[in-house]
């Protein structure tokens, strides 16, 4: 079952008389990618996006070994 709420004051308030049991085990997702003032969130994307693809010379193993390349770690 989908309950409804909003955040005041940084806690949740469930809308419409919406009552859990006491110690009920919840999930929280946010329902809209909008700020509380109405203005759009950003996606991770949107916000990087003049950032991707900008370093060059990097190793092809960098996300796999990047312990190696920062601290000098063993690679697998």
């Amino acid at each position: 079952m989908i309950y409804r709420g909003h955040v005041k004051d940084g806690v949740i308030v469930l809308d419409e008389n919406g009552r859990l049991p006491e110690g009920a085990a919840v999930d929280v997702s946010l329902a809209a990618e909008e700020h509380g003032d109405g203005r759009q969130v950003e996606s991770l994307y949107d916000r990087l996006k003049d950032v991707v693809g900008a370093a060059k010379g990097l190793p092809p193993d960098l996300a796999k070994n990047h312990d190696h390349y920062l601290h000098g770690r063993q690679k697998p």
